[in-house]
């Protein structure tokens, strides 16, 4: 598997992946790759919606084993990312991988690329336009928890399955009720992620928040292109932030499952939540929600202290949730 591609185009799951057990790393490493390179087509603008339509139906074909490569390379040229680029450039050698996996592992890969693509299909029907002009916004909380699962929530089925599948540890698991929690966990880091992203999604025509919720408030999706609405929306985005703490909240309950001697997987699972946790603490606490040149994230001197403060906590069920609920205490919604 081409993972120096991995260190290239995500710096937090590259971390996550490279603790991983290796038999792990190709599997979940490639289905990364292949969703990233989905996720760069259906973000291309210079393309039109209907032709990145087009192109993410021809890879989910690829993906189920019966069309050929689809001819991305030719959008390697415009991104601006070198990683993005460097992805699209080499797609085929992702194929080849895909190919050199157990059949099993293959399987499951496809499996959850086949909902993240039409997660990703979903989203560009939803929001043909590319600026703010064509603003349009999801209708229903049901939209809104729907798509976090075709694009997140899967992916916590999918990490649960494979390592069922590959940690004998893990035998005495409730797959089910494990695969529903991994749902919870992906649609937290989701969330997180929506909630964050909300300025510059707006301009590029997609509104996440409900059209139905925003009209209770007397407000319209264009009414968030002015920061001032930040506070006329708050009581919706703490109803937000509220879910995505509920959300963590079964998401530490799958991460606190995982047997101590499973050292890798639980490191794996523990950051991105207190990275999460971080992360909804300063937007919790910002005034400029909706301010397009406000980026809110954690500092690489926050995260590196997360990373330095869990080689020694990850050992322990009782000291990872006093964690999780110091951090929670201090999110205030």
């Amino acid at each position: 598997m081409p993972l120096d591609l991995l260190r290239q185009v995500s710096r937090t799951f590259s971390l996550s992946l490279g603790v991983l057990p290796k038999s792990l790393r190709a599997p979940i490493g490639l289905a990364y790759l292949f969703a990233r390179a989905a996720d760069t087509i259906a973000d291309t603008r210079l393309v039109d919606g209907r032709d990145r339509v087009d192109l993410l139906k021809a890879l989910r074909q690829a993906l189920a084993a019966s069309g050929p490569v689809p001819a991305i390379t030719g959008l390697a040229a415009a991104q601006a990312n070198l990683g993005e680029r460097r992805l699209l450039e080499r797609i085929a050698e992702c194929f080849e991988a895909l190919d050199r996996l157990a059949p099993d592992d293959a399987a499951r890969v496809r499996g959850v690329l086949a909902t993240i693509t039409e997660g990703m299909i979903f989203d560009l029907t939803r929001f043909p336009g590319a600026d703010a002009r064509a603003l349009q916004a999801l209708e229903t909380l049901d939209d809104l928890d729907r798509y976090t699962y075709l694009v997140a929530g899967c992916v916590g089925e999918f990490w649960t399955e494979m390592h069922v599948a590959h940690r004998p540890r893990l035998a005495r698991w409730d797959l089910p009720v494990m695969k529903a929690r991994g749902v919870r966990f992906g649609k937290a880091l989701q969330m997180t992620n929506v909630l964050r992203d909300l300025p510059r999604d707006l301009r590029i025509g997609r509104c996440y928040l409900p059209r139905r919720e925003l009209a209770a408030l007397g407000l319209a999706p264009a009414d968030l292109l002015d920061p001032r609405s930040a506070d006329p929306v708050r009581p919706l985005i703490g109803r937000l932030l509220r879910g995505t703490l509920d959300h963590y909240e079964v998401a530490w309950q799958y991460a606190l499952e995982i047997p101590r001697a499973e050292i890798r997987m639980r490191l794996a699972c523990a950051w991105p939540l207190l990275i999460g946790l971080g992360t909804l603490e300063l937007l919790a606490g910002s005034r400029e929600l909706l301010a397009p040149e406000r980026r809110i994230k954690l500092s690489r001197a926050a995260v590196r202290g997360i990373l330095a403060r869990s080689a020694f906590t990850v050992w322990s069920n009782r000291t990872l949730a006093a964690d999780a609920a110091r951090l929670r205490r201090r999110i205030a919604v």
